[in-house]
């Protein structure tokens, strides 16, 4: 964030910040009274909209979040994982404070929680933590230490895949960030595409961006990145699953390195 504010200054936007967000938690849970609409009705408006946007050239990442704000409101939640906080960012200039889900699988790089925690006071987001049913402690004592050197599949499932696809059950939609320049598994991402595993419409607003353009607009717009995607990490996941990527390399060849997976369980 900007640097070149007055100690009176940042303290005048926190007071700001901090009220604004007090109003729209005391607002959120009327927001969130209309009923959820039943499968069918989303699998059909997904179906719809992906038709729609797929076959326009000219559609962008503004186009697709002005329709997700029409069409779903509050029912909406952005998926993060605090590598930076652009999509939050971008998502919020057509829904302030956005529920944005971040998936706390107790692994994470002290660098990402603190990532988090700058989001958190910062920005115009409603934070919300996914935790796994099982501390780390209660996985090592019932399944074996470190089951993500043993089964990183297995871990993923209990520590991301499940608690976020429980934490889902309450939307419409949930906003990613893949990308199509992430690798191949993610080359052919569309705008819009029905999730079928979690039930709801799945929206990429960023598909078409690439690595560079991410990190332009952080820049531009004074995004908070994460301090270890200029180190080395284009992809962070948990730090035991996560080293750097050499020049040149595929950006998520740093997850899982060793093991024949590129995919958390998420997106796939």
């Amino acid at each position: 964030m900007s640097t070149d504010l007055t100690l009176a200054e940042r303290r005048e936007r926190q007071l700001a910040h901090d009220a604004a967000k007090t109003e729209h938690e005391q607002q959120r849970e009327e927001l969130l009274s209309r009923p959820r609409r039943d499968e069918a009705a989303l699998e059909r408006i997904a179906h719809e909209a992906e038709e729609r946007f797929g076959n326009d050239p000219s559609v962008g990442t503004d186009d697709v979040l002005a329709w997700v704000s029409q069409e779903f409101g509050y029912r909406t939640a952005v998926a993060c994982s605090m590598a930076d906080a652009v999509l939050p960012h971008v998502v919020a200039r057509h829904i302030p404070w956005v529920d944005t889900l971040f998936l706390d699988t107790g692994y994470h790089f002290s660098e990402t929680i603190g990532t988090r925690d700058a989001v958190e006071s910062s920005m115009e987001l409603t934070i919300v933590d996914v935790l796994p049913k099982r501390t780390v402690a209660e996985q090592d004592a019932e399944l074996g230490k470190d089951l993500f050197a043993r089964d990183p599949a297995l871990c993923c499932q209990l520590r991301k895949v499940e608690p976020l696809s429980d934490s889902l059950s309450g939307y419409e939609v949930w906003i990613t960030g893949v990308r199509r320049d992430e690798g191949p598994t993610r080359a052919d991402t569309p705008w819009v595409t029905w999730d079928a595993k979690n039930r709801l419409v799945k929206v990429n607003p960023l598909a078409d961006w690439t690595f560079d353009e991410v990190l332009a607009y952080a820049d531009e717009q004074d995004v908070i990145v994460n301090p270890l995607v200029t180190d080395g990490y284009p992809s962070i996941g948990c730090l035991p699953c996560t080293r750097k990527v050499a020049e040149g390399e595929d950006p998520r060849a740093g997850r899982w390195a060793g093991f024949n997976k590129t995919e958390c369980g998420l997106h796939t």
